[in-house]
């Protein structure tokens, strides 16, 4: 094993054992950083050797190469994060990524479906076992703005119907408690309450979303159902997870809720990334006043 797989190696433990970052996060850096391994062996350096115009042309290179904005900022990120771990644990001296700017990031506002839109998505006449699944799911999708990854993770000794909460692992394996609605509290009691048992069958799980097999449903199976749902409920839009939670957000904060507690339920370690909802809010309150106010011809500042 060379010394630069070594020192890899040895920081994917520290992201993984003292950061907890998630796997998929993991990999992100791991693959930048052997894309820099490459890119530095072809300068005739190394990650112990290099300076901070190496990195720079290195994330020049990225660009030349179409790489987009957000993709060089994470690797911006990955660069700072390694440099930082070497100088801290005495393999350098210093930190060659000291210096380096983030490209600036035209964020996309979430798409976000109306309450209206929402109301319509969260019912159904028929009564099928999985028609009574997807009406759970997506009402605990709606009432708890999980992620995808976690709600099919959840178990069922995760509910607390009788108290109102769903408990669940999100990035990080930090555990957080996020509170039920009461539609989505009966929609899960009419759920365990015999179609769950029938897609079980014979089988044991304690996985809470089973599919028609009974096994635990994958995040692709969770976007194949919303797909084929919004096709049965006439939405031209495609939808898909995230725009629940999205929805989940931006509707607490159209009737009053705080930043901070929104942030807590959605499991953001930090809080400017719960400020994108607070963007989208304040645009759909212009739009509303451009529509409707008799004086809102002119162009409002954003």
């Amino acid at each position: 094993m060379t010394s630069e797989e070594t020192l890899l190696k040895r920081y994917m433990t520290y992201l993984h054992v003292e950061r907890g970052l998630s796997e998929n996060t993991r990999q992100a850096y791991e693959r930048d950083l052997r894309q820099l391994i490459i890119y530095l062996k072809q300068r005739g350096t190394d990650v112990s050797r290099c300076e901070g115009n190496d990195l720079f042309l290195f994330l020049l290179k990225l660009k030349e190469n179409g790489k987009a904005p957000r993709t060089i900022a994470r690797c911006n990120a990955t660069l700072r994060g390694f440099f930082a771990f070497l100088l801290d644990e005495g393999l350098r001296n210093d930190n060659p990524s000291t210096y380096l700017v983030t490209p600036k990031l035209n964020q996309p506002l979430p798409k976000v479906l109306s309450e209206g839109t929402m109301d319509k998505l969260l019912q159904s006449e028929e009564e099928t076992v999985l028609t009574l699944r997807n009406l759970a799911m997506l009402e605990v999708i709606y009432s708890s703005g999980l992620r995808v990854s976690e709600l099919i993770s959840l178990r069922v000794s995760d509910v607390s119907l009788d108290v109102g909460y769903v408990r669940c692992v999100g990035k990080g394996s930090k555990e957080r408690i996020v509170p039920l609605g009461e539609p989505a509290i009966r929609n899960l009691e009419r759920y365990l309450d015999g179609p769950r048992a029938h897609l079980c069958g014979k089988q044991t799980s304690d996985i809470l979303f089973l599919n028609s097999h009974g096994r635990p449903l994958t995040r692709q199976g969770v976007v194949h159902i919303l797909n084929k749902w919004g096709k049965e409920h006439h939405l031209e839009q495609r939808i898909s997870p995230h725009m629940f939670r999205h929805s989940f957000a931006t509707h607490l904060l159209d009737h009053g809720a705080d930043l901070r507690s929104v942030q807590e339920m959605l499991g953001h370690a930090d809080i400017a990334t719960t400020q994108i909802y607070t963007h989208l809010t304040r645009k759909r309150l212009l739009d509303v006043f451009q529509k409707a106010h008799p004086r809102a011809d002119h162009k409002i500042r954003e």
